[in-house]
C-alpha cells in the first residue's frame, strides 16, 4: 500500500501505524550503534510518503501542517531520530510551498525529484555562530564566478546527512553584507560529509558536518536572499514539537504496559491499582493532552489563515513548541520514575527516550528567546 494511492488521512494513518511499528523494531540497535535508520527511510521513500507535502500542482498531494504532524508524531513513537530526520525534508518542501520564495522552474524540479525519492534539508549551523536563529551570520562564504557561484565553508548538524541529495546552504556573500541560500546537488564536486555525530540523543539522525570545499553551483542556484522575510512565523516548524510528543506517547505506553503486567510479591495483583502509581499515570495523561490539544490546534490555525494571519503566528508557535517539548521531557521522566531502576537499563527504551527528548531543548526555537518574545507580545497589548 502506497500513502499516494490512499485517499483519506485514516487510512493512511493506518499505513503510518504499521510503518513505526518496523521502525521501533529497528531503533535500538541503531541507537546502540550510532548508525543511520536507512532501512526506515528507505521505507518512508517507497511508501510514498516523502512526497505528500510536494504541493498538487506538481502531482503531489499538498497535505495540511496538522496532517503532517500526526504522522511525525507516529513515526516518533516507533523512532524518534527517524521522525526528526524525516521531518526537515518534509517541512522544508511545504514550507516552499507556502512560501513560494523560490524560482518556479527549479522547485518544479526539486519537487519531481522528490517524487521520485530524493530527500532535501538545510544546512545553517555553524560551529562560531550556533543556531541561525539567534542572528549570526555564516561563515560560509560565496562569490561569484562566471556564470556559476563558487561556495566554501562549514556546516554542523546536518541532519540526515547520509541520505540527502540536496542541501540548502546559507553562506554570506564576499565583500557584502548579504545573505543567501544556496541549492547544492550532493553530486557537488567539493562536497563532503565528515561523519562527526557523536551526541547521546538522537544517535540515529545522522547529523554529521557538511564541508563545501570551492563547491561550484550554476548561477540559478543562488535560490533565495535572505533579510527579515527568514524571521516571519514558520508553521513547518512544528515537525519538531511532535517528535518530542510522539516520543513521549511511547513513553506513557511503555510505563502503563509495565504497570499492568508487573507484580512484585509486595502487593496483591500487580502495580496498576497502586495510587502513588495511578497519581503518575493520571500526570502523564494531563501533560499529553494539553499538548496535544495545544499543538494540534495551532497546526489547524496555520492551515486555516491566510498570509496576513500567519504573520501574527509567531508567538504561539514558539509558546506550543516550548510547551510540547518541556511536557515531552516531564512525562517521560514520569514514565521512568514509574517503572524504577529497569528503566536504566540499556536494553530499556525509556533510556533512550529520555536521552531523545532533551534533545529539544536544543532544537529552534530555544525556550529564553520564546519567552522574551511571549514578553513582547504581552507587553505590546498595553501600548
Amino acid at each position: 500500500m502506497n500513502f499516494q494511492q490512499i485517499e483519506t488521512f485514516d487510512q493512511q494513518y493506518v499505513l503510518m501505524k504499521e510503518l513505526s511499528v518496523r521502525f521501533f523494531s529497528r531503533a535500538h540497535q541503531v541507537d546502540i550503534e550510532g548508525s543511520f535508520p536507512f532501512e526506515n527511510i528507505q521505507e518512508l521513500k517507497d511508501s510514498g510518503y516523502t512526497s505528500l507535502t510536494v504541493p498538487k500542482k506538481y502531482g503531489g498531494r499538498g497535505i495540511s501542517l496538522y496532517d503532517m504532524i500526526r504522522f511525525q508524531e507516529k513515526i516518533a513513537e516507533g523512532d524518534g531520530a527517524t521522525a526528526l530526520s524525516i521531518g526537515w525534508h518534509m517541512g522544508i518542501i511545504k514550507n516552499l510551498s507556502e512560501k513560494n520564495s523560490w524560482n518556479e522552474n527549479i522547485f518544479k524540479k526539486i519537487c519531481e525529484d522528490v517524487k521520485n525519492g530524493s530527500l532535501i534539508n538545510s544546512a545553517a549551523t555553524e560551529p562560531k555562530t550556533g543556531s541561525p536563529t539567534r542572528g549570526g551570520k555564516p561563515d560560509t562564504s560565496a562569490y561569484k564566478e562566471g556564470d556559476n557561484w563558487i561556495i566554501s565553508g562549514r556546516k554542523t548538524f546536518t541532519t540526515m546527512a547520509p541520505v540527502l541529495d540536496y542541501f540548502i546552504v546559507s553562506a554570506t556573500i564576499k565583500n557584502t553584507n548579504l545573505v543567501g541560500n544556496f541549492l547544492i546537488p550532493r553530486s557537488s564536486k567539493g562536497l563532503i560529509i565528515e561523519e562527526t555525530w557523536d551526541s547521546i540523543a538522537l544517535r540515529g539522525t545522522g547529523s554529521h558536518d557538511l564541508v563545501l570545499q570551492n563547491v561550484s553551483v550554476p548561477k540559478e542556484f543562488f535560490v533565495e536572499q535572505l533579510g527579515n522575510e527568514g524571521k516571519k512565523p514558520n508553521g513547518w516548524l512544528l515537525h519538531i514539537p511532535a517528535c518530542y510528543l510522539g516520543i513521549a506517547k511511547a513513553a506513557k505506553k511503555y510505563a502503563i504496559e509495565f504497570a499492568i503486567d508487573y507484580s512484585p510479591n509486595s502487593v496483591e495483583g500487580t502495580i496498576i491499582d497502586l495510587p502513588n502509581v495511578r497519581q503518575k499515570i493520571g500526570e502523564m495523561e494531563l501533560k499529553l493532552m494539553e499538548s496535544e490539544y495545544f499543538l494540534h490546534s495551532v497546526a489547524k490555525q496555520w492551515d486555516e489563515f491566510d498570509e496576513q494571519g500567519r504573520g501574527e503566528m509567531g508567538p504561539i508557535l514558539g509558546a506550543a513548541k516550548l510547551n510540547v517539548t518541556n511536557n515531552a521531557i516531564a512525562i517521560v521522566d514520569l514514565a521512568m520514575r514509574l517503572v524504577g531502576a529497569r528503566s536504566l537499563s540499556l536494553k530499556n527504551p525509556l533510556q533512550r527516550y529520555y536521552r531523545d527528548v532533551r534533545a529539544g531543548l536544543h532544537n529552534p526555537p530555544m525556550d529564553d528567546m520564546t519567552i522574551q518574545i511571549l514578553a513582547n507580545h504581552a507587553i505590546k497589548q498595553f501600548d
